[in-house]
């Protein structure tokens, strides 16, 4: 017997831009439609939207397992409850579809696509308007407090912003965070841990000879500026006053650790990218949960947030980082 899953009430439909939207939900990270409402967002008929999916899955585009699963769908007819299985195909199905689909709403979907694409490609990034009108006050605090943390000599990449307010905007970046709890530090995860400076410039070793085999890396990458420059910031991660840790969580060590490796310099060459490398390596070996939080785009456009902050907002850089893991 197949395992089935409930799946709550959601709204498919085509806005007026040809976009693909779910209505009054956006908790869900893909959309799940059935043949029946994909047939009345491209205003085709359900034997067309068949037609087309088995077509797809005929060719391997896409793999039925990964992008089809069956719901439980509970409605009311008269007093009567009824529960049916049935199938629904996620939001890659449904792209797939629209791509195929010969009636005019397809036409404009796949308009609508195409501009999306070619503006994520050529821009780096894309913005649905709609949702950021809808937040628009708060969206604009967002940009304006990080900012803030600049040098006042210091223009940042637009796009940088928009991919710190965009990855954590679940997260940091609302009115609430910064009108009653303005960058203080919040997460805990309280555990004995013990770092010595020779372990970790092995490990930025072991992405120098990496980095090196792909011809990513010169002799100067990771080669110490000083005697004990390693050393020195892990010790200042992980130093302690009268028996307790200075920086009590390892949400405020790995911070701190990112914040002195890029800002410090320890090395001739390299300090951006062995310092992003330092705070992923050190959130993996401690299990930080906060750590699934940091992806490629967000870790970049944080390390050259740290890089080009003013040394004055140390404080609130690193509470900023330890807020987003």
């Amino acid at each position: 017997m197949k395992r089935t899953a409930r799946l709550d009430a959601m709204v498919v439909y085509q806005a007026k831009t040809g976009a693909i939207e779910l209505r009054g939900d956006f908790s869900h990270e893909t959309v799940w439609a059935t043949q029946a409402q994909m047939a009345k967002v491209f205003g085709t008929t359900p034997q067309n939207i068949t037609i087309h999916l088995k077509g797809i899955y005929r060719d391997k585009e896409l793999s039925e397992k990964a992008t089809c699963k069956e719901f439980l769908q509970v409605q009311k007819e008269g007093s009567r409850e009824i529960r049916r299985i049935q199938k629904h195909y996620n939001l890659d199905a449904i792209i797939s579809v629209g791509y195929r689909i010969n009636s005019r709403t397809g036409t404009k979907f796949r308009q609508w696509a195409t501009k999306t694409l070619r503006d994520h490609i050529t821009k780096g990034y894309t913005i649905d308007r709609r949702r950021v009108a809808t937040n628009y006050d708060a969206f604009m605090k967002s940009v304006a407090d990080i900012r803030a943390l600049l040098a006042e000599d210091i223009s940042f990449d637009p796009k940088n912003v928009l991919d710190l307010v965009r990855e954590f905007a679940g997260t940091w970046v609302s009115l609430a965070v910064y009108d009653k709890d303005p960058l203080r530090v919040r997460n805990v995860t309280k555990k004995n841990v013990r770092l010595t400076g020779e372990e970790l410039r092995d490990a930025i070793g072991t992405l120098k000879l990496e980095l090196a085999r792909k011809g990513e890396a010169s002799d100067m990458f990771a080669l110490e500026s000083g005697t004990g420059a390693v050393e020195g910031i892990v010790g200042n991660v992980m130093q302690s006053f009268s028996g307790r840790s200075v920086y009590a969580s390892l949400e405020e060590k790995a911070a701190h650790l990112l914040y002195f490796m890029v800002k410090n310099h320890p090395f001739a060459d390299g300090n951006k990218r062995s310092g992003a490398f330092a705070f992923v390596w050190f959130l993996r070996r401690y299990g930080i949960k906060g750590g699934r939080n940091i992806n490629p785009a967000s870790l970049t456009a944080l390390t050259l947030l740290v890089a080009e902050s003013d040394p004055k907002k140390k404080d609130q850089m690193t509470a900023l980082i330890t807020r987003m893991l």
